[in-house]
C-alpha cells in the first residue's frame, strides 16, 4: 500500500511583515515644510519670487550689474577684509570673498532654524547673486578692468583675485574659476526657485483644501 509522504520543505511558512522604514531627513524636512505652508498667503510671496527671478536674469546676463543686493553683498565683502585685517595678507585678501559667500549661506541656515522655509529660498537667491558678482571679480584678475572699491585711497587699492591667483601661480585660470562660480550660482538659483515654487503650490493647495472644509 502506497503511503503519501511529505517533507518539511512542503510546509508553507508565514513571512514576517516588513518593518516600516524610518523617514529620511529629506522626508522629515518636506513634511515640516508642508506643515509650515498651512494658512500662509502665497500671492505676495509669488510676487516676491517674480522679483527675485528678474534680478537673477539681470545677473545672468551681466554679473556686474547693480541690484538691490549688490550694496549689501559689497558691505559684507569689505567687512571680511576689516575683520581679518590682522591676519597675513593672503588671508585678509581672500576673506572678503569668503564673507561674501558665507553670509548668504548663514542666512539660509538661519531661516531653516526659524523655521521660515520661504526665507530659505530668498537666501538662496542672494547666494546666487553673490556668486555671480564674485565670478565677475575673479574673471577680471588678469585684465583688471573693473573699478575697485575699498576703504583705502584709489592708489592703494588692490585687486584681491589678481593677488590671490598670482600668489598661488594660477592667474591664467581666472576665467575657469569664474565659470565654475557662475555654474554654482546657476545651481543655487535653480534650486531656490524650484523650492519656492513647490512652497507656493503647497500653500495654494492648503488654502483651497480649507475652503472646501
Amino acid at each position: 500500500m502506497w503511503r503519501g509522504c511529505w517533507s518539511t520543505s512542503d510546509v508553507g511558512h508565514i513571512e514576517a511583515a516588513p518593518r516600516p522604514t524610518d523617514p529620511t531627513a529629506l522626508d522629515t524636512f518636506l513634511d515640516d515644510a508642508r506643515d509650515w505652508c498651512r494658512g500662509r498667503m502665497w500671492v505676495p510671496r509669488a510676487i516676491l519670487l517674480l522679483f527675485l527671478v528678474c534680478l537673477f536674469t539681470v545677473k545672468f546676463r551681466d554679473p556686474t550689474r547693480w541690484t538691490i543686493f549688490y550694496g549689501i553683498t559689497l558691505g559684507f565683502h569689505e567687512m571680511g577684509h576689516l575683520v581679518f585685517a590682522w591676519a597675513p595678507h593672503f588671508i585678509t585678501a581672500i576673506m572678503g570673498s569668503v564673507f561674501q559667500i558665507a553670509v548668504p549661506v548663514i542666512c539660509v541656515i538661519y531661516f531653516a532654524r526659524q523655521p521660515d522655509y520661504y526665507g530659505m529660498s530668498v537666501g538662496g537667491f542672494w547666494l546666487s547673486y553673490s556668486l555671480y558678482e564674485l565670478s565677475a571679480y575673479v574673471g577680471d584678475a588678469r585684465t583688471k578692468d573693473l573699478p575697485l572699491v575699498g576703504f583705502a585711497s584709489s592708489e592703494d587699492l588692490e585687486h584681491d583675485w589678481a593677488y590671490i591667483l598670482g600668489a598661488v601661480h594660477m592667474l591664467p585660470l581666472d576665467h575657469v574659476f569664474a565659470f565654475l562660480l557662475r555654474m554654482a550660482g546657476l545651481v543655487a538659483a535653480a534650486g531656490s526657485c524650484a523650492f519656492a515654487v513647490w512652497l507656493l503650490v503647497t500653500m495654494a493647495q492648503a488654502r483651497n483644501a480649507r475652503g472646501f472644509e
